[in-house]
């Protein structure tokens, strides 16, 4: 739909010279390498905020092997997920909205009654393809490492439920692992990563946090501290730091896989809560350490401050564990033909960024707006796009990626046009869309962004919010009263989306479909 405005339309010329001048290149449009496909590394980090690395503006932050990878591939500057883990997960595995796979937030966390919500589920059923099936049959040995959080505690008894149900979904306390058996079997095999393709899980549950033990947040470890007490995580006499030892798991695989195209599902527990400092040294350098007044990093005083440099010492922590698999793949000859994908699973968490509003749990650019790049040496070229994608359109790109013709529903689209030469229109002028049917941070509701556009319809009484994102990126004025041509525009285009996928509004919607 073409919008009559100046200030929307960004004309089809100056997208595709960004898209050239701006953005990476695939220098022959070919994704293998001596006849191999690529190896590809999937890194997920939890709850990193878009400007908690260096390569977004964080001087605070310190992430230098991560912004040297990122300035060296292509960083997409608009890059989304949903507001919490679960949906943003369920999306990147199966390249499908929330709608369409009926998880809008983390069960846990929702708010109100079945009146208000349409309560989320937790297990990820078998009519959902995750992206790791075509990849394994396609020849790609896989590992997943970390986070999972794509089946429930009682996926069986789920999986059984009357849809929509009645009452939230709920989970056992941190250290009750009377699931852990039935987790094991065989009825439960198909919705862990082994069902999925995977060769190995290491460390995946139905946790969204690594607290597994007494205490949970409160405990000493956190669970990023060993004796771990996950129990897909066997214990090692090197033990010690969680995100050290995923690391030695991802180079182990690799190392006994490196003959074969290899897919490392990477996804660190870092740097979710409970937070806590890799060691002294890390936590008294950056209680130390001058704050950035531009994004308000390290700024704060007392107990706030000690959060967040346990929280910057994780980042370090983890920055030293993206160079070590780095260095891996350059000893081992592995460089040139791996992909290297980083990002996260929703915006910051309790952490600090003044040029965004919102955090995790809320619509707003600073809860679903994550730091992203893609690192192929030879074949993406360094460069920075502002052509949006969202979490759906991983599949597809690996399926572009692996040469594999996938024919399943995806709401996606690949964004290995940005990579190359070649300009995928579609893709540049496409809207992006969220639905998140179950109360978290806010009220339920539909989202559309396209152009320099951001519009929130909220479902219980149709309330609508319109912001310019490139005028105004910390969403501070509402323009839905004074852009009416715009807000007709987005909101018609919106409204016909959920008419065309016969999307469900909470009962106590006043709008119709």
């Amino acid at each position: 739909m073409k919008l009559n405005t100046t200030n929307f339309k960004i004309t089809l010329v100056s997208l595709l010279l960004a898209s050239v001048l701006l953005s990476s290149c695939l220098k022959d449009g070919n994704t293998e390498v001596n006849g191999t496909k690529p190896n590809i590394i999937f890194v997920v980090v939890d709850d990193l905020g878009h400007g908690d690395v260096g390569f977004n503006g964080s001087t605070f932050y310190e992430s230098p092997a991560i912004d040297k990878l990122a300035n060296e591939g292509l960083v997409i500057e608009n890059s989304y997920m949903y507001p919490t883990c679960s949906p943003s997960r369920t999306a990147l595995f199966t390249g499908k909205q929330s709608f369409r796979t009926g998880v809008y937030t983390v069960p846990v966390l929702e708010k109100g009654t079945d009146q208000e919500n349409i309560f989320s589920h937790w297990t990820v059923g078998q009519e959902h393809t995750g992206y790791s099936e075509p990849l394994s049959k396609a020849g790609y040995k896989m590992i997943h490492i970390g986070k999972w959080h794509l089946v429930g505690p009682y996926p069986t008894k789920e999986l059984e439920m009357d849809w929509p149900i009645k009452k939230k979904l709920t989970q056992p306390n941190p250290s009750d692992f009377s699931w852990v058996e039935h987790h094991r079997s065989a009825a439960v095999k198909p919705y862990y990563p082994e069902g999925r393709g995977f060769l190995k899980n290491v460390g995946g549950t139905y946790r969204g946090d690594p607290a597994l033990e007494v205490g949970g947040y409160h405990s000493e470890t956190g669970g990023y501290f060993a004796p771990f007490s996950n129990p897909f995580l066997g214990q090692k006499s090197t033990d010690e730091w969680l995100t050290d030892r995923l690391t030695d798991e991802a180079i182990e695989f690799m190392d006994a896989h490196k003959e074969s195209p290899f897919f490392i599902n990477l996804h660190y527990y870092t740097v979710h809560r409970p937070l806590r400092s890799r060691n002294e040294e890390l936590f008294n350098k950056y209680m130390n350490k001058e704050g950035d007044p531009i994004l308000g990093q390290g700024m704060e005083t007392g107990e706030k401050k000690e959060y967040v440099a346990r929280y910057a010492s994780m980042i370090e922590s983890l920055d030293d564990n993206i160079e070590r698999i780095v260095s891996f793949l350059d000893e081992e000859g592995l460089r040139e033909n791996t992909v290297i994908v980083f990002t996260s699973d929703n915006g910051q968490n309790r952490t600090s960024n003044n040029k965004l509003r919102g955090s995790k749990g809320m619509i707003y650019e600073g809860g679903i707006k994550v730091p992203t790049f893609v690192n192929w040496p030879g074949k993406v070229k360094q460069g920075r796009t502002q052509v949006s994608v969202d979490a759906t359109d991983y599949f597809p790109t690996f399926m572009d990626l692996a040469g594999i013709d996938y024919k399943g529903v995806l709401d996606g689209k690949s964004f290995t046009s940005l990579l190359g030469d070649r300009v995928d229109t579609e893709l540049l002028e496409r809207p992006l869309f969220w639905h998140i049917a179950s109360q978290y941070k806010h009220g339920t509701c539909s989202v559309i962004r396209k152009g320099n556009y951001k519009l929130i319809q909220f479902l219980a009484d149709g309330k609508i919010e319109l912001y310019n994102l490139v005028d105004d990126p910390v969403e501070s004025i509402n323009l839905s009263e004074t852009e009416l041509e715009v807000k007709k525009a987005l909101l018609n285009e919106l409204v016909t989306w959920r008419q065309k996928n016969n999307v469900p509004l909470p009962p106590n919607s006043i709008l119709e479909n």
